[in-house]
């Protein structure tokens, strides 16, 4: 039996931090390292509305919306044996980095998805604590489509589904004590990996239509 413990409201700011991670050097703007375009905006139409938006700037950089629970007064993270569930709509544009992750103290990431229109039908799902990885293709990816997600964050083995069906175990898991803060975002690709954005395009954007995460519950002691 599991309880929720966690649904988002992206307009909290006691959940989510808007602009800023660590996960990013100096906890951003920026993070070139990575081949992003990526200049982190606090700007609420980035993020606050569950859509999560990039904007082209003038200096070759793109605003891009992150928010994150750590710093946040509320200071969510997920745990060992939690399940996260999502459901996104997934970005049309080339250069588009969506991706729903975990992240604490320089490390401990779990990428639930990450996504890039160039490959229309692959999904990325990485357990980078003890580098388990796949490459998921499926119909229902595509530019533009809606997929419902599911991860569960196993001691042993890290456990992905997409629309209700299981699609990858890494049987590496993340072990007994872990623990991270949530961060979702639209970073854009500065073209190493990834084609960037074509030159006339000046906005994309993706949609998280929902997100939960579910604890077991704790019985109570009897007697």
């Amino acid at each position: 039996m599991s309880v929720v413990v966690f649904t988002a409201d992206f307009a909290s700011e006691h959940q989510w931090v808007a602009g800023r991670s660590w996960a990013y050097p100096d906890g951003g703007p920026t993070n070139p390292g990575d081949n992003k375009l990526d200049h982190l905006t606090a700007d609420p139409g980035h993020s606050r509305t569950g859509t999560f938006r990039a904007t082209r700037r003038a200096d070759g950089l793109w605003d891009t919306g992150l928010l994150t629970t750590e710093g946040s007064a509320d200071g969510f993270m997920v745990r060992t044996g939690d399940s996260l569930d999502a459901r996104v709509h997934l970005p049309i544009g080339s250069g588009a980095w969506p991706a729903i992750w975990t992240w604490r103290d320089g490390g401990n990431e779990v990428d639930v998805f990450e996504y890039h229109p160039d490959n229309p039908d692959l999904l990325e799902l990485s357990n980078h604590v003890r580098e388990g990885h796949r490459y998921v293709r499926d119909d229902a990816v595509r530019p533009g489509g809606v997929v419902s997600l599911s991860v569960t964050f196993g001691r042993r083995s890290v456990v992905w589904s997409l629309n209700g069906k299981r699609v990858f175990a890494d049987g590496v898991g993340v072990g007994p004590d872990w623990h991270a803060y949530l961060i979702v975002n639209l970073s854009v690709c500065a073209g190493r990996y990834h084609p960037p954005p074509d030159p006339a395009v000046t906005e994309l954007s993706y949609q998280v239509e929902s997100l939960v995460v579910h604890r077991a519950a704790v019985r109570p002691s009897v007697g």
